[in-house]
């Protein structure tokens, strides 16, 4: 550049004259510009011209890469599928050379938990792999997505995520200022210290956690006593008493290897009351921040994943009944009748209190319930 402008700088005022005549003539009579040297206002104007023509800035230029932080509770590295699914994301948003760069922090070693979501509400978190009922808090509605007996498969989830009650999920998430990149529903299963879970006779008495407060509602409509936190901690809580039982996805059962503390696991099977919307999120602010091909390449590095979360889901229950009986562990499914047992629990608890206790929880149920 500094040759090209070493060169344009002997030239005189008709050298510019494929500028367009009212920029050229804007120039021409600015005060700053008049009581310049020629030489020095050929300088200036090519320089400037120059510049904009190459998309320049004085940091370095309008394609700086974007840098992103993607954070998540499961430990990174280790193969658990929502580690795999953001850094997927985060390779293909890579490779589109689009100026998109994604640091990921897996392991809850940027937030906590339940923290990512208001993280990015509040614009400091950029995206994030996160189980949505934790934010009921916030948005009561979301509770849902999270109800005993729900989800009857996998591919009854998927038609879910398709469906109209999901659109109004979606919806209360953008109000939110947040947006799905990858729909991601996953199976879960029961642990116990003391016994196989079968039916709701089975957790009286016991020390349960589970992730969201449908399921609280249902297990102490059972029997059980109730402790709170996140999949991240049930192993300590195993290993230090204050659980006898727990349930909660088949992939943390693998990566945070409950099957160390416990006695038995019912499997989900054929008959799978626990399952959980966990897709991957992303600051809305941020997502409408980024140029057109960078939102693309995020979406369809977005579908990506979660085409592959959809396999992976359904490997992921085999490896995690292959898992707990190379541990050791007593594997059981639930029987049909003891299925239908918990629904009748469900819908005397968790299921009564949403439809009376949540703005609109009765048409939303409706509308999930009409899934076929």
């Amino acid at each position: 550049m500094a040759l090209l402008v070493s060169y344009y700088e002997n030239l005189g005022e008709e050298a510019f004259s494929w500028i367009a005549p009212e920029i050229y003539q804007s120039v021409i009579i600015n005060k700053r510009i008049k009581n310049m040297t020629l030489k020095k206002f050929n300088k200036a104007l090519f320089v400037g011209v120059l510049a904009a023509s190459m998309g320049l800035t004085a940091c370095g230029g309008s394609d700086e890469t974007v840098n992103l932080k993607a954070s998540h509770q499961w430990p990174g590295g280790k193969g658990d599928m929502r580690d795999v699914m953001v850094q997927m994301i985060a390779e293909d948003a890579k490779a589109a050379n689009v100026g998109l760069s994604i640091q990921v922090y897996p392991g809850k070693s940027l937030f906590k938990p339940k923290e990512q979501f208001g993280a990015m509400v509040d614009g400091n978190l950029d995206m994030t792999a996160f189980p949505l009922a934790y934010a009921g808090g916030r948005h009561p509605e979301l509770n849902l997505t999270l109800m005993p007996g729900l989800v009857k498969n996998h591919d009854h989830a998927m038609r879910l995520s398709k469906s109209p009650f999901m659109d109004r999920i979606k919806k209360i998430l953008d109000d939110a200022g947040v947006i799905v990149l990858s729909d991601t529903w996953m199976a879960g299963g029961f642990v116990s210290k003391k016994g196989c879970i079968g039916g709701p006779d089975s957790v009286k008495g016991q020390q349960f956690r589970a992730a969201g407060k449908a399921f609280n509602e249902m297990l102490a409509a059972a029997g059980a006593s109730i402790t709170s936190m996140p999949s991240s901690e049930i192993y300590s809580g195993l290993q230090t008493g204050v659980l006898d039982g727990a349930n909660t996805s088949s992939a943390s059962l693998v990566s945070y290897r409950i099957y160390e503390q416990v006695k038995c696991l019912t499997a989900p099977g054929k008959t799978a009351l626990w399952f959980m919307y966990e897709p991957i999120l992303m600051s809305k602010a941020k997502f409408e921040s980024l140029n057109k091909a960078q939102q693309d390449a995020l979406i369809a590095a977005g579908k990506k994943a979660e085409e592959f979360a959809f396999a992976e889901a359904k490997n992921m229950d085999a490896k995690l009944v292959e898992t707990y009986k190379q541990a050791g562990v007593k594997v059981v499914e639930m029987t049909q009748a003891e299925f239908n047992a918990w629904r009748e629990i469900a819908k005397t608890s968790s299921y009564k209190n949403f439809a009376e206790k949540v703005e609109g929880g009765s048409e939303l149920l409706d509308m999930a319930l009409a899934v076929e």
